[in-house]
């Protein structure tokens, strides 16, 4: 009946967007029934959680109503706000026949370096040890066994003493954004970095807050221009810097943090690639210099998987209060036996053996690669700060961005540029090239 195409990585938000288009439009009438959450998940082929997420978004929004045993129904909705309705984003559009033998875009780890037989050994002994107990309610922060064994990583890893009372475990980077907005008020403005990562303003918006762009200069988010937006949180990854790959210098975590003290507000630090500084310690974290003042967030994505939705947040005492006000009564979305297989893997060294293993890897893949954008016809400057998954490649005699990714498709690669990841216009940008390398393998390399 819809012939909807949720093959995006954000399900949820595609269908809550191709249904309130429709609803703009009058494809689907005032008043007209909407399927089922179930009998609509199984039309479509996605979970009914995705589905009952794309309804709620609805509801709030004012485009469906619900009627208590009869189901959902279309709002009509007025001439005035169809005229007014903004025009649909384009998606990259590939041209007809057009394959890709290597993706430098999304970059997942390479199914060799996922450890399974430890995976899956922690997975029984859960199932065996902690039986009955699997079938309990999990509290709104997560499993207590899990929050003490992230704790004891934080330290181990990146000298952060977090009290595991106040850390919540949340089904991921996107679901915890959502979290940040309700316990900061949807009032306030968010800056975040501009080239950023799509997804971070995209969520802010979709949970009804306001985000305003802060460009990224080589010293991580812009302050002067923070300190002006009348921003309340900001949103950085001064680790390393996605897109841009920028580390943030002590001086402006510094300055950023005065910014935080002086106005009232709170920075998110996004730490999400931190484990893969490929030379080098891990940088001090903004969470250890200022922890009444820092929300710091990591997920288990790139060193596990993306599939694994799973991810932390560390909370300043007096938010961790307001979070128990809100979501008390609410359970944890993420499974339980997840949660205590992931503990045991935490505390059992095996997460930090796999890191070292990953590290190793990428070491060479990403030793591989330089070798091979320097043997490129095309004149190209990388820069490249040792952290994280991905680096810039600067084309300096390209014609256009255009250009750029056409002649990497003319060798099957997929790759976007930082012009990209926009999200208001920002001069400096052009001629640059993200790769992300986290998907590579030598034998992919060797195609290049």
């Amino acid at each position: 009946m819809y012939n909807y195409d949720l093959s995006g990585r954000n399900k949820y938000y595609t269908l809550y967007s191709l249904i309130r288009d429709d609803i703009l439009r009058g494809k689907i009438r005032g008043g007209e029934r909407l399927p089922s959450k179930r009998a609509f998940a199984a039309e479509l082929g996605v979970s009914v959680v995705t589905v009952q997420l794309a309804y709620d978004q609805l509801l709030a929004e004012g485009y469906i109503s619900s009627k208590e045993r009869s189901g959902f129904f279309a709002e009509s909705v007025a001439e005035g706000l169809k005229k007014q309705r903004p025009a649909a984003v384009k998606k990259e559009e590939t041209k007809e026949g057009e394959k890709f033998i290597i993706d430098l875009v999304h970059g997942n780890t390479p199914p060799n370096m996922f450890p399974f037989s430890v995976w899956a050994r922690l997975i029984r002994g859960v199932l065996s040890d902690v039986g009955e107990h699997l079938l309990e309610r999990v509290p709104c922060d997560g499993d207590k066994q899990l929050k003490r064994a992230i704790s004891a990583y934080l330290y181990r890893s990146r000298g952060i003493d977090a009290d595991p009372r106040y850390i919540v475990v949340g089904a991921g980077a996107e679901h915890l954004y959502g979290v940040i907005v309700q316990l900061l008020g949807r009032d306030k403005i968010y800056a975040v970095e501009n080239p950023g990562y799509g997804k971070i303003s995209s969520t802010y918006a979709l949970n009804g807050a306001r985000f305003t762009p802060v460009g990224v200069t080589d010293k991580g988010i812009d302050i002067s221009v923070l300190e002006n937006s009348g921003a309340f949180v900001a949103h950085v990854s001064p680790s390393h810097q996605f897109p841009t790959g920028v580390v943030t210098p002590v001086s402006a975590r510094s300055r950023l943090i005065e910014w935080a003290k002086s106005s009232g507000g709170y920075i998110v630090e996004d730490d999400y690639d931190s484990e893969f500084r490929l030379t080098g310690k891990p940088l001090q974290c903004m969470c250890g210099l200022c922890p009444e003042k820092v929300i710091y967030m990591n997920t288990f994505s790139k060193s596990l998987a993306p599939s694994m939705r799973l991810g932390y947040m560390v909370l300043p005492p007096e938010l961790y209060e307001r979070f128990l006000q809100i979501f008390s009564s609410s359970a944890n979305f993420v499974p339980l036996f997840e949660q205590k297989a992931l503990a045991q893997m935490l505390d059992g060294g095996y997460f930090e053996r796999h890191i070292n293993r990953l590290r190793n890897y990428y070491r060479t893949i990403h030793g591989a690669l330089i070798k091979k954008l320097a043997a490129l016809p095309e004149k190209c400057e990388v820069v490249d700060t040792g952290s994280g998954l991905h680096v810039i490649a600067k084309f300096p005699d390209a014609k256009s961005d255009g250009q750029i990714k056409l002649l990497a498709a003319a060798r099957g690669i997929r790759i976007k540029c930082l012009s990209d990841y926009l999200l208001a216009p920002m001069a400096g940008v052009e001629g640059c090239a993200v790769i992300n390398y986290s998907g590579l393998t030598q034998e992919l390399l060797s195609k290049i």
